[in-house]
């Protein structure tokens, strides 16, 4: 029997690592569109794994250069896409990544009969579609509705690999935080969104929202990162309207950078706290990369 064969675009970020780890230990052949092929080999930052040994072949492609997804879909049954822009790049947007280039990669599925589209959303995103990021996302989405190709639409609330950065902050003796910091989250660890979204090959459930385990208050989150390297927590909370204001006047010189702090604006003024799942605790993932960029020095 011939195993079923899935697309993991975007395999090289952090939820694409777990996914196509998962897919793989399924039993799915597994062909990576990425980037740049080469991260395969090596780790993630945030302790994510390497994957070149589970994929079966590799796609160079760009979401934003859409002729390079052609044909990424043939002999495939299954299509995961955690495909997006994750950090600001000069000239490329959102719309042209999150929205166009994945609408060229459905396209292109629906051209070679794939069975199965599986798209990684933002949850909550009804709340800031006036964030280029969340808007592009969910114009997506609607492609992907109106397109008559099966599928499921994943909303998680916040990776772990999110968090991660709050590390370096600590280890620095002091962040920032925009907002009271009492607003809520439960983040999720990749391994265990990872395990949902090869679920949704079978399951019949078009939108999935989900988040991890444990719910904490952005203080707590970092508080952790502050005893994870040892540190007494000391955080400078900044007003709202402040970081309003710094994203009006960013948005004038550099738009790119705009729109991922519009995320991280909208986000910092609401709870983010959907049905939890998963094993993986938050204050594990803290304490082992810590360890693992103290080793590192």
């Amino acid at each position: 029997m011939n195993k079923h064969k899935v697309l993991v675009a975007g395999a090289s970020g952090y939820l694409g690592r777990y996914a196509t780890k998962e897919f793989a230990e399924r039993g799915y052949a597994v062909r990576a569109l990425v980037r740049t092929p080469e991260k395969l080999s090596t780790p993630g930052p945030n302790l994510e794994p390497a994957i070149a040994a589970l994929v079966e072949n590799v796609v160079r492609g760009d979401a934003a250069d859409r002729a390079s997804l052609k044909d990424a879909c043939r002999d495939v049954d299954i299509v995961f896409s955690c495909m997006g822009l994750t950090k600001p790049q000069d000239n490329v947007t959102s719309e042209q990544v999150d929205h166009l280039g994945n609408r060229a990669l459905l396209e292109d599925a629906l051209s070679h009969g794939v069975k199965k589209f599986i798209y990684i959303s933002v949850f909550n995103a009804e709340k800031m579609m006036n964030v280029d990021v969340v808007k592009a996302h969910e114009l997506f989405v609607n492609d992907l509705r109106s397109s008559g190709i099966s599928y499921a639409v994943i909303r998680p609330t916040g990776f772990f690999s999110d968090m991660g950065m709050f590390l370096s902050s600590a280890r620095s003796g002091h962040m920032f935080m925009l907002g009271d910091g009492d607003n809520r989250v439960n983040p999720i660890h990749g391994a265990d969104l990872a395990k949902v979204c090869v679920d949704a090959v079978e399951n019949s459930e078009k939108e999935i929202c989900l988040g991890g385990p444990d719910t904490y208050t952005f203080n707590e989150t970092m508080n952790m990162a502050f005893e994870a390297v040892g540190k007494s927590p000391w955080i400078t909370h900044i007003p709202m309207w402040v970081g309003d204001a710094a994203l009006f006047v960013t948005g004038i010189f550099n738009r790119s950078l705009a729109g991922v702090l519009a995320f991280a604006v909208s986000v910092s003024g609401l709870d983010n706290v959907a049905p939890a799942t998963g094993s993986h605790h938050l204050k594990d993932f803290y304490r082992d990369l810590a360890a693992k960029e103290e080793k590192n020095g």
